[in-house]
């Protein structure tokens, strides 16, 4: 007897070490900080989160688009350290069009804007002064942008096909990619020579990468019918790339990382999450934003090797879809933004915090 409830013992201790991962969706205690509602300005619904990017814990800028009768309006908020605010000071303001992709240059807040059918790239100081750079060319789609210190590029359509602008400090050039390349998915840069595209081509998905002189294929060996949904670059020279993989028509999730020499691809348990949200959190792991299981509540997933774990957002009272569309690091914390829907009315923004 006392055999048979050894044994019982141990199954029980077995199990709860199997489940233990689901210990990171307990309410925040005193030893474990949880996720935070942060209230943000509302507008007029409903309302797109597009993107969010942080220089510190006292700097962080997001961006969205209302939907208005008369054609999308420009949303952009500023994070203090403690409250959110709206920012209605840049040019363009009031008039028609988006503000989307936001990334900080040095001291400097840079931003792709859609002023009135336009394009340009909003510039403010860390002074409060604002500037524009009008782009060379309208396209029809502006797909993605990325700057650093010296250079910033745009790419996108137009009706001669793809269009890669890149800006430096001469002014705007129109740069050729390879062969087979028909447009550009997504960009992320490090350094004005160390560029990073995803691009559709004649031949399935691949990686290009600009070395200062041209676009050339970056040879990573992508896992066969899969796409890419972003590549998170690092000051280290580590790279993760995150992505979809279509098996028999079904999509599961795929992360690629670059340590310097080679390329390893794991197959972490996150369905066929979009990755394009995922950020280095200052635990040193991977976090990104999941399509959730609660109505009322948004989840995260924590990716840290071949180990994920789950959280969730606090409860929202008669929410019928929760979902963080960014996240940023901030200081020894993480900012979320994206949307929520309560019953009954439009999507609208939210702000969740997580840590101190």
């Amino acid at each position: 007897m006392n055999g048979l409830r050894a044994v019982v013992v141990c199954l029980v201790l077995a199990c709860a070490a199997v489940v233990s991962p689901a210990a990171a969706d307990a309410p925040p205690t005193a030893g474990r900080p949880g996720w935070s509602d942060v209230a943000v300005p509302a507008a007029p619904p409903p309302v797109t989160a597009s993107d969010i990017a942080a220089r510190g814990p006292s700097e962080v800028w997001a961006t969205a688009y209302e939907h208005a009768s008369d054609g999308l309006r420009p949303l952009l908020y500023r994070w203090d350290g403690s409250a959110w605010s709206r920012d209605s000071t840049f040019p363009g303001a009031g008039e028609p069009g988006w503000i989307r992709e936001v990334e900080f240059v040095g001291e400097e807040m840079w931003a792709l804007h859609n002023r009135a059918g336009e394009g340009e790239i909003l510039r403010r100081t860390a002074a409060g002064k604002w500037s524009a750079v009008p782009l060379p060319q309208t396209l029809w789609t502006y797909q993605d942008f990325t700057a650093v210190p010296g250079a910033a590029w745009v790419v996108g359509e137009d009706s001669t096909g793809l269009k890669v602008l890149h800006y430096d400090s001469s002014g705007w050039t129109t740069q050729s990619t390879p062969e087979g390349v028909l447009y550009l998915m997504g960009i992320t840069a490090r350094t004005a020579d160390d560029v990073w595209a995803w691009a559709s081509t004649t031949t399935g998905t691949t990686v290009l990468h600009w070395d200062g002189t041209a676009w050339r294929d970056a040879k990573v060996p992508l896992p066969s019918n899969s796409n890419v949904h972003t590549i998170l670059l690092e000051p280290s020279g580590r790279a993760t790339l995150g992505g979809s993989q279509y098996t028999d028509g079904v999509a599961r999730t795929y992360l690629m990382t670059w340590n310097g020499s080679a390329w390893r691809t794991t197959y972490p348990p996150l369905g066929d999450t979009y990755t394009e949200g995922m950020v280095r959190g200052p635990d040193g792991a991977l976090w990104l934003p999941l399509r959730s299981d609660r109505a009322f509540q948004s989840k995260y997933a924590r990716v840290d090797g071949t180990r994920v774990t789950y959280s969730y957002g606090p409860n929202r009272t008669n929410a019928i879809a929760v979902k963080p569309r960014a996240l940023a690091r901030v200081g020894s914390s993480l900012l979320a933004f994206g949307t929520v829907e309560i019953y009954g009315s439009k999507p609208n923004l939210m702000s969740e915090k997580r840590g101190g």
